[in-house]
């Protein structure tokens, strides 16, 4: 059985101003080249086809196009999920009859989490949900955060899953331990969005969307297949790929990756102005990548953006060095300078952040005592 995993496509994706339609439709074109070179038994999409709940006509279009050319055009099915940044609703219209042709797209989290099956491989779709969502599906209480909801729902699957007959994970989570960049949604404040890797200990492969670069993890079954482009410049250095997995009878799998090529690429540049408006340095640039830059000189200088915009037309950010080094510099003073406040005045400035109110004489006397015992009992 051969499958091939992918997801977080962004579809209707608005980076620093600039729609990446176009870009998708170009490396979703190689995407579908693949699929009809690899002939594989199934396409997995693990979330986030879309970039918003309501996407843009172009971006509908778009994945219209795409999923009837793997699906209809090369008549292989197809497996999906919504993501956080789908509307689950708008996902999950029509599913009743698009499963007769194998299109089994996902949008909403069902209690009875039966399989797709192909080629004797079990696909469980859990698409991304809220706690919230989870606890109300199950009509149990206890579920707060997002590791206790996935708890559940592979507790619920456990309960009808064969261990003899290969198990594939489709989901849409943070795993603990995972790498993320600027272009992913948090999930909720804090830690609460994470679930833990033994969570996935019941299936012999885990295909999971959300974090954007296909090494977010090192696991020998739990796998991210990263975005299929770059979405913020922390994912500059990243190499964006589609992995490929052929799965025996017992669940034993190998792993292959094939990249895509970007119409334009998002690239990081550092230099002084005048090198990079040389010609003999950016002859030998693409220059119409999109492009962060950030330069070196020091001092004024005249209208940089629309100097370097005349040879590199998608600079989409620029920054200097000097005011980078500068906003490092004053963060550092200012935390020598929390350093040096005593614990009653550090807790007064946590109050005031946190309530907006004055910390009157009153509850400085209170809490002075309370800081004061505590200190007698530390020494």
């Amino acid at each position: 059985m051969k499958f091939i995993h992918t997801a977080d496509w962004h579809l209707g994706k608005l980076v620093h101003g600039i729609y990446m339609t176009d870009d998708q439709k170009e490396v979703l074109n190689q995407f579908i080249q693949v699929v009809a070179e690899e002939q594989p038994d199934a396409v997995v999409i693990a979330g986030d086809l879309y970039d918003r709940s309501v996407p843009p006509t172009e971006a509908v279009e778009l994945l219209d196009q795409v999923l009837f050319e793997i699906n209809v055009g090369l008549n292989i099915p197809v497996v999906a999920i919504a993501g956080n940044h789908d509307s689950a609703e708008r996902l999950s219209f029509g599913t009743s009859w698009y499963r007769n042709s194998q299109l089994y797209l996902t949008g909403k989290p069902e209690a009875n989490f039966q399989p797709v099956q192909i080629n004797g491989v079990n696909f469980y779709c859990v698409p991304y949900a809220e706690p919230g969502i989870i606890r109300q599906l199950l009509n149990e209480d206890s579920i707060h955060s997002h590791q206790e909801a996935m708890k559940r729902i592979i507790g619920k699957i456990e309960e009808q899953l064969d261990p003899n007959t290969p198990n594939v994970f489709v989901g849409h989570a943070f795993v603990l331990g995972g790498e993320s960049t600027d272009s992913e949604r948090s999930l909720s404040v804090g830690g609460s969005g994470c679930v833990t890797q033994d969570l996935f200990s019941p299936f012999h492969y885990t295909a999971l969307g959300h974090l954007h670069s296909p090494d977010a993890i090192k696991h020998d079954r739990i796998f991210y297949s990263g975005s299929l482009l770059k979405y913020s410049f922390s994912e500059a250095k990243q190499k964006k790929s589609i992995q490929i997995v052929e799965m025996d009878e017992k669940g034993d799998f190998t792993l292959r990756y094939r990249s895509l090529t970007p119409k334009q690429d998002m690239r990081e540049l550092v230099g002084y102005l005048d090198e990079l408006l040389d010609t003999s340095f950016y002859e030998k640039q693409k220059v119409d990548d999109y492009l962060s830059i950030t330069l070196l000189d020091e001092g004024a200088l005249l209208d940089p953006i629309g100097k370097l915009r005349h040879v590199y037309p998608n600079v989409l950010h620029l920054e200097r060095q000097t005011v980078l080094k500068d906003m490092k510099e004053k963060k550092l003073l200012t935390v020598i300078g929390q350093e040096r406040k005593s614990e009653l005045d550090l807790f007064e400035q946590f109050y005031k952040e946190m309530t907006s109110e004055e910390f009157s004489p009153e509850k400085k006397r209170i809490m002075a005592g309370v800081i004061e015992s505590v200190l007698k009992e530390e020494q």
